[in-house]
């Protein structure tokens, strides 16, 4: 069954035309106790088609560890956005609905390295000395969810001390708990600091700064 439709397609090969460098989806998945894996590997398979820009590498979670450990995979379906090398650009459960224009976001922005951060955003995260790690919970159906989940990702392209996740909250259910999602999106900054809603720059520079 495919995932895309013919309109769809030829919308994304417009944008694909766009790209720049190469860029590799790296998926993590397995055939038991994964709900939406076969689901995800299917769309980012047909998103990998549209371009010779974009290469598809599949791994196994358990079998292929050393590499899961290697760019921080802890659950799965999980897609690692990059070029030859790694901006902690994730994306843990299929990104559907709405969030199927972050996926796509994503791409570009390896892809062509440009990025829309305002200059203070950048001055800012260039003085970073701490680690700062970005979950922002999402559901497909939320429209304002895109929104966070780029920006946060555009934070990680420009800063090697930032990284971020896009996690799609119904299919991690245990971290929705734990983290209070009661509501999406809600970004969560190194598990001590929340940010509800799509924030614009400023304000999610301001909890950073919280917690440093």
């Amino acid at each position: 069954m495919e995932h895309l439709d013919t309109k769809v397609k030829k919308e994304l090969e417009e944008i694909f035309k766009g790209l720049k460098k190469e860029v590799t989806l790296k998926f993590f998945t397995q055939e038991f106790e994964c709900r939406f894996c076969s689901t995800t590997h299917a769309l980012i398979k047909e998103i990998s088609e549209l371009s010779d820009k974009i290469k598809l590498q599949v791994f196994e979670f358990i079998k292929d560890k050393v590499e899961a450990d290697k760019y921080g995979v802890d659950k799965i379906p999980a897609i690692v956005v990059m070029d030859n090398k790694d901006y902690g650009i994730k994306f843990y459960g299929i990104p559907s609905g709405y969030e199927f224009s972050s996926i796509i976001e994503a791409i570009k922005l390896i892809s062509t390295g440009e990025s829309p951060l305002q200059a203070e955003t950048k001055k800012f995260l260039d003085t970073l000395e701490k680690d700062i790690h970005l979950q922002v919970f999402v559901t497909p159906t939320c429209p304002y969810c895109p929104q966070a989940v780029i920006l946060a990702h555009q934070m990680a392209y420009y800063s090697k001390k930032v990284k971020a996740d896009m996690v799609e909250a119904t299919e991690f259910p245990q971290l929705s708990q734990k983290y209070n999602v009661m509501g999406v999106p809600r970004t969560v900054i190194n598990e001590t600091e929340y940010q509800e809603g799509a924030a614009p720059e400023s304000m999610i520079i301001q909890k950073i700064k919280s917690i440093l």
